[in-house]
């Protein structure tokens, strides 16, 4: 998992679309739902940290514009 729509594709699996209008406010939401799907036992550890990752690093970049 490398880019931002790998984890999209990953939230997809689960019938997870979001779209809140900017797109850092979706990378958050993002976050949120992963975190769920982990806590709730959906996801592997090693799918959640690489997403996190993925997600921490989109997050920054949205922060610096």
């Amino acid at each position: 998992m490398k880019t931002l729509y790998d984890v999209q594709q990953l939230l997809k699996k689960f019938g997870i679309y979001v779209y809140v209008g900017k797109r850092k406010w979706d990378i958050e939401v993002m976050a949120l739902e992963l975190d769920h799907l982990h806590d709730a036992g959906l996801v592997s550890k090693d799918e959640f940290i690489q997403a996190k990752i993925v997600l921490k690093h989109e997050h920054a970049i949205e922060e610096n514009k």
